[in-house]
């Protein structure tokens, strides 16, 4: 909705006046999935409302900070910290809209340009150096026996403790469990020799300002990790292929799956090395397992424990959301 003025919000202007920045213009309030933000003439305010995120924000900073100077387009951290309606981000408007409201209403060409210049993107922001323990603090945390408030995006290294973790649950699979331990060990090797990227890790069309044909910029790295570079394939390939799941925000609608039925051809052909990986289906799987199984293992709902079992199931019998795809 649109917020006819800053001067009508208090938590806007207590975020404001934290960061030392003057409350002028116009700002639409958008909400999001665990944050608010109010998107002015010059720069977005970000509210986080999630509290098992707390520190996502400066995760996202530090990331930030290693773009700096590079060629991957982002929008410019202005401020960032924590008050009392919450921790806050502010950095700079990028000119245009997200990936996902440009779609509908874009030709064919300008929607191949659009990812064409994404594929230019990621190529940049991969060849970004990260330490190579860069992780979300939640994901960090969960993985030490923490809570789990996300389940994506995949770390390879951590596939086995889902199995282990799945094998605790009253009513398992054992025999689905033995199978998918066996498939996972004979897979590991795949990655052994594989150099941890910065990766985005949360890569859908929300997550992407376009403005006239081409990004501007990378948005939200609140889930960026070192992980091998076509771990970025996880989410976007899942986004093309079940788009309806990937709406902007709670009781908003995602996009057509047909309607992005050109996407992954048009990425391989800007960004070919991203598909060029050896044993790349088998890859590419295993990352969509990691997936399921976090789910299968961690989530709190019992009907999507299912869910995800069945996919699970599915996935050992040779098939999954990918064969919907060509590239």
């Amino acid at each position: 909705m649109t917020h006819p003025t800053p001067f009508g919000d208090p938590v806007l202007l207590r975020t404001l006046e934290a960061a030392g920045l003057h409350a002028t213009g116009k700002f639409h309030l958008k909400a999001g999935w665990v944050s608010r933000a109010w998107v002015g003439d010059e720069y977005v305010v970000r509210l986080n409302t999630d509290r098992r995120h707390r520190d996502a924000y400066r995760h996202e900073a530090a990331v930030v900070s290693l773009l700096a100077g590079s060629e991957v387009p982002h929008a410019r951290l202005l401020s960032h910290g924590d008050g009392p309606d919450g921790p806050w981000y502010i950095s700079e408007r990028l000119p245009g809209q997200t990936l996902h409201e440009a779609w509908p209403a874009a030709d064919s060409a300008t929607r191949q340009a659009m990812i064409e210049s994404l594929g230019s993107a990621l190529r940049a922001l991969h060849r970004i150096q990260a330490p190579a323990d860069l992780l979300p603090p939640w994901l960090a945390g969960a993985l030490s026996g923490g809570p789990w408030p996300a389940f994506h995006p995949p770390v390879v290294g951590a596939t086995l403790q889902h199995v282990e973790a799945a094998r605790q649950l009253p009513g398992h699979d054992p025999r689905l469990l033995t199978e998918v331990a066996g498939w996972v060990q004979e897979r590991l090797t795949l990655f052994a020799a594989d150099e941890p990227v910065l990766v985005h890790g949360d890569l859908h069309g929300s997550n992407v300002i376009v403005d006239q044909g081409r990004v501007t910029g990378l948005i939200d790295f609140a889930e960026a990790l070192a992980q091998p570079a076509d771990a970025e394939l996880d989410t976007l390939l899942r986004w093309c292929a079940r788009a309806r799941e990937f709406p902007p925000a709670p009781h908003e609608t995602g996009l057509d799956e047909g309607a992005l039925a050109d996407v992954p051809g048009w990425l391989h052909g800007a960004y070919p090395e991203l598909f060029e990986r050896e044993h790349l289906r088998e890859r590419l799987d295993f990352y969509d397992l990691y997936v399921e199984l976090a789910l299968y293992a961690r989530h709190p709902r019992p009907e999507t424990r299912e869910a995800a079992q069945e996919r699970i199931t599915w996935l050992m019998s040779g098939r999954n959301h990918l064969d919907r795809l060509t590239w």
